[in-house]
């Protein structure tokens, strides 16, 4: 799962990429309309007040840019940013060493938020709601709780699973925004943008023709951008056109509408052993040799999106869309 060039997780190859490629502004941030006109708004009037940001919390799939749009907002308010990972989190002291190092009005970016450890969770409240923390000193019946007064700061919360978030939590956020999959015509102008970035030349249709099997994610778009470059300085003069982006992505297994060599072993598997579905999580997961929660987690939710699978209360099914697209005749209804 982790090698897969359609993979939305940041692999190590991203992540010195993304910091260069990263917008700075929002005036410079592609897609999310939505989401960004408000927070436009949020941003200054908290800037207006001269009061610190409502709590942010971002969701939606990875690789949609939520970290971006963190040091964005920490950018647009001219305030520090400190970053972090719920799982890096794991007691309540490294929370407590975090807070207190923090200046009137920063931002405490906590990405996966939702991995947050119970106890650590029960500390945050308190910091979120009255800018405080309490802290246990001793033990047994001489402990007492003393009360630590923080600066007024924005926690910014990222999360792939806002299922999983404790209603306590959730509702401590003031901002709550859910970032979308982009448009091809969004994702084709940031393909473009970052070439330009990286220098490459990209000419004609190339530029949307890797947009289109980008599975709606700019992380994905910049790195399949990445080995198109690499078969234009190779095959080609330096020079990324529509057929070679074409070449090269058929070459490295990523077809039309950014389907690879999994989702095709998916989806041929449901079609050919089990006559379309309906078939149950596990039997799939044996049949193609993965963990069905990787199966629920990493490859259903893109095929559910574009309409080739379906969940119904009896297993999965593969849609008529999923047999055209794979070359097979859909079955009749009332056939399987």
């Amino acid at each position: 799962m982790e090698d897969r060039i359609i993979s939305a997780q940041l692999m190590v190859e991203d992540q010195a990429a993304e910091l260069s490629l990263r917008p700075r502004l929002l005036s410079e941030y592609i897609g999310q309309s939505k989401a960004k006109e408000n927070l436009k708004v949020f941003i200054e009037a908290a800037k207006q007040r001269r009061e610190a940001l409502d709590h942010v919390l971002l969701y939606g799939p990875p690789g949609l840019g939520k970290t971006t749009l963190s040091n964005i907002i920490a950018n647009e308010l001219g305030v520090n940013i400190r970053t972090t990972s719920g799982p890096a989190i794991e007691r309540p002291g490294d929370l407590a060493a975090l807070l207190t190092n923090l200046q009137e009005g920063d931002v405490l970016f906590i990405d996966e938020i939702h991995r947050l450890h119970r106890t650590v969770e029960e500390v945050l409240y308190p910091a979120m709601e009255d800018f405080a923390l309490d802290i246990m000193i001793g033990k047994g019946p001489s402990a007492r709780s003393v009360r630590l007064d923080l600066p007024k700061f924005t926690l910014i919360g990222a999360t792939t699973r806002a299922g999983l978030l404790s209603a306590p939590l959730r509702d401590r956020f003031g901002v709550v925004s859910r970032l979308e999959y982009y448009t091809i015509d969004e994702l084709t102008y940031i393909v473009s943008r970052t070439s330009e970035i990286l220098q490459v030349p990209i000419v004609g249709e190339a530029a949307q023709e890797i947009g289109m099997r980008s599975r709606g994610t700019p992380r994905i778009a910049n790195r399949l951008l990445k080995r198109v470059r690499d078969f234009a300085q190779i095959q080609g003069d330096g020079i990324i056109t529509e057929a070679i982006a074409g070449t090269a992505l058929e070459q490295i297994q990523v077809d039309k509408l950014g389907l690879d060599l999994i989702d095709h072993k998916m989806i041929h598997s449901i079609i050919t052993s089990f006559q379309g579905g309906p078939v149950g999580l596990e039997t799939i997961a044996a049949t193609i040799g993965e963990e069905s929660q990787t199966i629920e987690d990493v490859y259903e939710p893109y095929l559910l999106q574009i309409g080739f699978l379906q969940r119904t209360p009896r297993g999965r099914m593969v849609t008529p869309l999923a047999y055209r697209h794979l070359g097979y005749e859909p079955p009749k209804r009332g056939d399987n």
